[in-house]
């Protein structure tokens, strides 16, 4: 009984043993054993865009009469003669309640043949692609550090230009060290605006628990610096660094479809979307890196503990 209990188990004890082990790894670095510090920038709003209306053009009737209506474009003396309109307060009444038809009709046409643009209310709900890519590379690109260190202290990152710069520049330094690539992952998310903000902390949230500490941040203008804490005794002799993880989540309006990443060429097809995204359709932008010590880098065991969504490229 027992002996057929476990010949039924067996297949399951495999995929059983790797989930437990997973999960060792991952919460066994709760002492910081396995974590490392990381840099922190980007910012955004999720604010709804305004309606983008085109300006109605003013026209005038011919005849040289006045006739001027600044939102039909109906020159009404020139069809008076057509609809029996007469003097007095009587035919002022009839001119207003026309003025009143002719304004509501026209603004009906308006909104039939006009786009989404014109249509969508200034509340409206967009929809939003949020988008997270992970690049983990050989320890030899060290000046991706430098970079990254660099950017976080001289960005602005307050307005949407700067934002967009950042994000260029992020994506420029990563795509110069391609020998370097070793890991990948992407993920993304099609939602509308109002819910957007939720899956872009998730994403953010996500990186950011992975950290022992945030030794540099630049969010919103607003920075903060601090020393790294030194390592246990022992750590950096028991686990030799060979990586280092670079992080960049996106907000923006429109569609955003990452590849999924396979290979140099994949990775390479992601980084070069996510740098052209323009400076207008951008909503939020946050570019997380660790270790963020220039120098300082992740032992294989690290890096697999704490993301195991990367894959090898």
């Amino acid at each position: 009984m027992v002996k057929h209990l476990f010949r039924r188990l067996k297949p399951l004890l495999k995929p059983l043993m790797v989930v437990v082990l997973a999960l060792v790894l991952v919460f066994g670095s709760a002492d910081g054993a396995w974590a490392a510090a990381g840099g922190r920038m980007g910012g955004g709003s999720f604010r709804a865009p305004a309606p983008r209306m085109s300006p109605t053009p003013r026209t005038y009737a011919p005849g040289g009469g006045g006739g001027y209506y600044p939102g039909g474009g109906f020159g009404f003396p020139f069809l008076f003669p057509f609809i029996g309109i007469g003097g007095g307060f009587g035919g002022l009444f009839t001119l207003l309640i026309f003025i009143a038809i002719a304004n509501v009709v026209v603004r009906g046409f308006r909104g039939a043949t006009a786009g989404d643009d014109y249509a969508a209310p200034a509340g409206s709900n967009p929809p939003v692609a949020v988008t997270k890519l992970q690049v983990g590379l050989l320890a030899e690109a060290r000046a991706l550090q430098d970079d990254l260190n660099r950017l976080a202290t001289t960005a602005d990152t307050g307005t949407s230009q700067g934002l967009a710069k950042l994000l260029q520049e992020t994506t420029l330094a990563l795509l110069r060290h391609p020998d370097y690539w070793a890991y990948a992952a992407s993920e993304g998310k099609q939602t509308r605006l109002l819910s957007a903000e939720q899956e872009f902390n998730r994403y953010t949230l996500s990186a950011r628990s992975r950290f022992s500490e945030e030794t540099i941040s630049n969010v919103n203008n607003q920075i903060t610096q601090a020393e790294p804490k030194a390592l246990l005794t022992g750590d950096s002799d028991q686990f030799p660094g060979e990586y280092i993880l670079a992080t960049v989540v996106v907000a923006t309006q429109g569609k955003l479809d990452l590849p999924e990443i396979y290979s140099s060429d994949n990775l390479r097809q992601a980084l070069n979307q996510i740098g052209a995204v323009s400076g207008e359709n951008l909503l939020a932008v946050e570019v997380l890196w660790t270790p963020q010590k220039s120098g300082d880098t992740l032992s294989a065991d690290e890096l697999v503990a704490q993301y195991p969504e990367l894959k090898l490229i």
